[in-house]
């Protein structure tokens, strides 16, 4: 039931047509993530890397709400068509989208595991092996890419905020490839 309910927000984050159905979904999906990280709650380490998980995604994730507030003050909207149509005929400041495109790459740091918030991610590796593989491995952490790639305008006219991206997405690729070299747990090195 818990990975129908995974499944269930990661469509809800995938099918929105605007920030806050998204920020729903996304905020389900680390739900669903706490409790099937800890799904063998009895066991101490299980259930400390579930509180783990739903800590740090949890500070990605206030910059993603500040990120939406701040985009529905700059455009009086969440919706993607309305943000996109009114950016073409009514562009902003960069330094206004510098902002928050940089902070709703904040919420893609906690949720993609990137530097400095991917401690979650090798404990996650306590919960069952399906979910280990299916979901946290693959699915839970390209949320944080498809919000990035779902707000392409926005990121397109900040390209501060793309190369702070692109810098932190290579730093922490290398990071973690590096780690992934010395770990001995198969589960560990797929999510490193």
């Amino acid at each position: 039931s818990y990975l129908n309910l995974f499944m269930f927000f990661m469509l809800t984050l995938v099918l929105a047509s605007n920030l806050i159905v998204m920020f729903v979904g996304w905020e389900g999906v680390g739900l669903c993530s706490y409790l099937l990280i800890g799904f063998w709650f009895l066991k101490k380490s299980a259930a400390d890397a579930g509180k783990k998980a739903f800590i740090t995604t949890r500070i990605g994730d206030f910059g993603f709400t500040v990120g939406i507030l701040l985009v529905f003050a700059t455009f009086q909207s969440v919706d993607f068509g309305t943000i996109f149509q009114d950016l073409a005929r009514n562009p902003r400041s960069e330094a206004v989208l510098t902002t928050i495109c940089i902070l709703l790459f904040t919420g893609a740091i906690g949720k993609s595991a990137q530097l400095p918030l991917y401690v979650w991610l090798p404990d996650a590796m306590e919960g069952p092996t399906p979910v280990s593989a299916l979901i946290h491995a693959a699915t839970m952490v390209t949320a944080g890419v498809y919000l990035i790639a779902r707000m392409h305008p926005l990121f397109e006219l900040a390209p501060t905020a793309a190369d702070v991206g692109a810098i932190l997405g290579t730093a922490t690729l290398l990071f973690a490839g590096t780690v992934a070299l010395v770990q001995t747990d198969l589960k560990r090195v797929i999510a490193y």
